[in-house]
């Protein structure tokens, strides 16, 4: 738009009567965002030729006093019509006084919106001044067409926007059926259903939330300034305020501009000011019916006559009637073959025991205390053919317990694919109606009267 473009006259030709205007448009600018009292008096200032702020100022004046602001406004558009537009636009709207403003001004001030350009910090205060009804129905419904005309929902990825409305899902949701077996929650056939229902559940909660938090027609507008009493300084809340301050050479530069679709994302994200998402939400509408409509047809989505599982690393297949024998068999199989891994024969014991029972022969020939080494060397093989067999055991009833286990979680997890079956009329009938009363609040969009 250039409403931020180097002045078209050169000040310093002269800076006493720039200077003067300046003061008189900042404390005024101050004076309209603190209070809804008359204006200071205007200073005998000296018209600047060629610049359009000085005859805005008393147009503002007169509009403010009720007078006739025609000349002053002649004048100024004459010399810059967008920016004097822009200017009696904001400055209205910061006092509370926006529903003076001209038809025609509207559409002046905020040019042309593009998909392909940055959205400028004067058509975003326009936008946030209309949303926040400062201009009355009229201006809500000036935003509303400028952005259907654009037709964003045509070159928008729904996913952006449903990651808008409902950031941070979780990964996985698991449903009641499935708390004992979380692992089954993330096989896809049973995962896409639960879900598609739960993130259709987010987004009407989400929806409802924007649509349920819009301005009652019955409360009157505020003034869109801060309460400080002096010229806000932030590119957020107070945007109107420092637009204004740019557009009479307050401020330095602008900040970095957006685009019209990182604009309208943001304005959907928990914790937006509702009025900019009730405006957003009335964009995303068409996105969001055809969401809507894929998430119910995948919470209707039924589970498969046979589901193959992971239970304790093995693969199982189960069915309505009970779990696959043959897959079960298999994971016995495996489990056995596992805990009870081949061992080679006890050298060791049994060379022992043949070295005792050598010098128990020596010891009644020679010597008695060759008897005594003979008795260590087979006690010491006995002992470590019992460790043996203890570990046999040992390894017996882990693997016995394998198994057990195996066909109980084999069971309880037919029980819970019964379940999660029996769930699913339930969850189909609640994306259903879920998906109506989204398509429900995205039609009637943001409240225009």
């Amino acid at each position: 738009m250039g409403e931020f473009s180097a002045l078209s006259t050169d000040l310093t030709a002269s800076p006493q009567a720039a200077t003067e205007l300046h003061r008189y448009a900042e404390a005024l600018l101050a004076h309209l965002a603190a209070s809804d009292t008359a204006p200071p008096a205007a200073p005998d200032f000296r018209d600047i030729p060629g610049y359009w702020l000085p005859p805005a100022v008393e147009a503002l004046v007169a509009i403010l006093a009720g007078d006739d602001p025609l000349e002053p406004l002649s004048r100024a558009a004459g010399r810059d019509q967008q920016q004097t537009a822009l200017f009696l636009c904001l400055a209205l709207a910061v006092s509370g006084h926006g529903s003076r403003i001209h038809a025609s001004w509207l559409g002046t001030a905020f040019g042309e919106l593009s998909l392909d350009r940055p959205v400028s910090h004067g058509q975003r205060s326009l936008w946030l001044a209309a949303a926040r009804g400062a201009y009355g129905p009229a201006g809500k419904i000036f935003v509303l067409r400028k952005l259907d005309a654009l037709a964003v929902p045509e070159h928008a990825d729904p996913q952006q926007w449903v990651q808008a409305l409902v950031p941070e899902e979780p990964a996985v949701v698991i449903p009641p059926s499935l708390v004992d077996f979380p692992e089954m929650a993330e096989i896809p056939e049973l995962a896409v259903p639960a879900q598609a229902a739960a993130r259709l559940a987010r987004l009407r909660a989400r929806c409802v939330e924007i649509t349920s938090t819009r301005q009652s027609r019955n409360v009157p507008v505020s003034a869109l300034g801060n309460s400080v009493g002096s010229p806000a300084t932030a590119w957020a809340e107070d945007e109107p305020l420092a637009v204004l301050r740019s557009l009479i050479g307050l401020s330095g530069p602008a900040g970095p501009m957006a685009s019209l679709s990182s604009y309208l994302l943001d304005d959907l994200r928990p914790g937006a000011d509702p009025h900019l998402s009730a405006i957003a939400l009335h964009v995303a509408a068409p996105i969001l019916r055809g969401v809507s409509e894929q998430l119910e047809s995948d919470s209707r989505l039924e589970p498969p006559h046979a589901l193959t599982v992971p239970l304790l690393g093995h693969r199982i297949e189960l069915r309505p009637e009970g779990a696959d024998e043959e897959s079960l068999a298999a994971a016995e199989r495996a489990i056995v073959t596992e805990g009870l891994a081949p061992r080679s024969r006890p050298w060791a014991a049994m060379l022992l025991i043949a070295a005792g029972v050598a010098c128990l022969v020596v010891a009644l020939l020679v010597h008695v205390l060759f008897g005594a080494a003979g008795v260590t060397m087979i006690g010491l093989a006995a002992w470590q053919l019992w460790q043996r067999h203890r570990i046999a055991l040992a390894d017996a009833r882990y693997v016995a317990g394998q198994v057990s286990e195996l066909k109980e979680l084999a069971e309880g997890a037919v029980w819970a694919l019964h379940a999660y079956a029996r769930e699913a009329d339930a969850r189909a009938a609640q994306a259903a109606e879920d998906a109506a009363e989204l398509t429900r609040l995205v039609r009637r969009g943001p409240r225009a009267a």
